[in-house]
């Protein structure tokens, strides 16, 4: 695990933050990853794109599937639950039945899953909700048992329709696999939300953000005068700060997921946000600066 050298303190509480991970490496070939792939925009951003988020031998982008960890005075929140170990995700070979040290990472910060008080997702794709459930004598079972499942109902319901379409596309198809192993065994833990809210003595705030999926979250921590904002798939690389009309090919809505991540863009330069991407790899979290063409990240 990477724990990040920031504080978020306050006289009424002190929030710790920590990225939890699965994995990291060269994963997606970009020209399948963006429809708007120009080899050129890589050329441009060079020397800072190579080698942390673009790997020099194959070109291929540097992604890292994580969880935010957030440790306040009183309660221990996880921001998303990647893919998860013993899960059918096949023809995604690298993803069938993986065999990560996620758990023991997450223990190596100290925390057990009997400690999670809440689970947070930001939509409810195949590499966000993995370690919700984990296989317990053949069955799937709350990896969190003692934790509050919160996210979007529109998201729910929009997957639970999708689910009974039985679509055959691979990528559907996949995430019908996941609904199925990852969202219906916690059910029963969960609270489906609509529209803004406040949670935890306003420490966090849920805000709509859709686009990459139609229920998508983004989620706000808030302390000392400090933000931080949880964007999950709103940015799945650096390059879409520089190039933020880029969608990725999984962008369920694409018209409204520019819209979208030019605002979350936006409000983070505007408030000095610090942003927490699901998915950038080294530096993994970083404050929006505005240039003369638009934006960019500072990792420092």
């Amino acid at each position: 695990h990477t724990r990040l050298r920031r504080d978020w303190s306050s006289d009424v509480c002190s929030s710790d933050l920590t990225r939890i991970e699965e994995l990291i490496g060269p994963l997606f070939d970009p020209v399948q990853f963006f429809p708007d792939f120009n080899p050129e925009c890589f050329d441009k951003h060079r020397d800072w794109l190579y080698p942390d988020h673009v790997d020099q031998k194959t070109g291929r982008i540097i992604a890292s599937m994580h969880a935010w960890l957030i440790e306040t005075s009183h309660h221990k929140i996880l921001i998303d639950t990647c893919i998860g170990n013993d899960k059918q995700r096949m023809p995604y070979r690298d993803w069938h039945e993986m065999q990560t040290p996620w758990l023991s990472n997450l223990a190596k910060a100290g925390v057990a899953p009997s400690d999670i008080d809440y689970v947070m997702c930001t939509h409810l794709h195949v590499d966000h909700v993995g370690w919700n459930t984990r296989l317990e004598d053949g069955q799937w079972v709350p990896t969190f048992p003692n934790a509050k499942y919160i996210f979007s109902k529109e998201e729910y319901e929009f997957w639970k329709t999708q689910r009974a379409r039985k679509d055959p596309d691979t990528f559907a198809g996949v995430n019908n696999q996941t609904f199925d192993d990852s969202i219906l065994p916690i059910m029963h833990l969960a609270e489906l939300v609509e529209g803004e809210i406040e949670l935890i003595s306003d420490l966090l705030a849920i805000r709509p953000a859709p686009g990459h999926t139609p229920g998508s979250v983004a989620i706000e921590l808030t302390d000392n005068g400090e933000l931080g904002i949880f964007t999950g798939d709103i940015c799945h690389h650096p390059i879409q700060v520089v190039e933020p009309t880029w969608n990725s090919a999984f962008c369920e809505i694409p018209d409204l997921a520019r819209t979208t991540r030019a605002q979350i863009l936006a409000r983070c330069q505007d408030h000095n946000a610090l942003m927490f991407p699901a998915h950038f790899g080294p530096g993994f979290a970083g404050h929006i600066r505005g240039n003369d063409s638009g934006f960019m990240i500072d990792f420092g």
